[in-house]
């Protein structure tokens, strides 16, 4: 793959295994950029690296914000605020996480209790 590969949106489409709409989404949030010619839209290799990413992002749980932010570092010559920003974005994402799953962990509890209690009020229905 060289630098001057292109791809169609159906083709990155397929790759990625999302819709057109989806990119053009995403371009209208500025997240890629692709060329012109006339009515179709050419993507170039950067796009396609951004669209991975950008993916990659939304997988994450990022928000497109944030996403746009790490995106628009990338690309410079020194990417080390980038990764440190990244970093910083990850930290963050990791402890809501971790708070969620503390979260469905009491919750879960609760359920576990209510459905203890539940069945033995069943119980003593049934042997009445």
């Amino acid at each position: 793959m060289n630098k001057d590969t292109t791809y169609t949106i159906s083709e990155l489409s397929r790759e990625f295994d999302i819709t057109p709409r989806t990119i053009r989404f995403y371009e209208d949030q500025g997240l890629l950029t692709p060329a012109r010619q006339g009515r179709n839209r050419i993507y170039s290799r950067a796009d396609r690296t951004r669209l991975k990413l950008a993916l990659r992002g939304k997988r994450l749980g990022l928000s497109l914000a944030e996403i746009k932010e790490i995106l628009q570092m990338y690309g410079g010559a020194n990417n080390a605020p980038q990764l440190e920003h990244f970093l910083k974005i990850l930290d963050t994402r990791r402890k809501a996480l971790a708070q969620q799953l503390e979260d469905i962990e009491v919750v879960l509890g609760e359920i576990d209790l209510l459905e203890k209690q539940a069945r033995e009020q069943l119980e003593g229905h049934k042997k009445k």
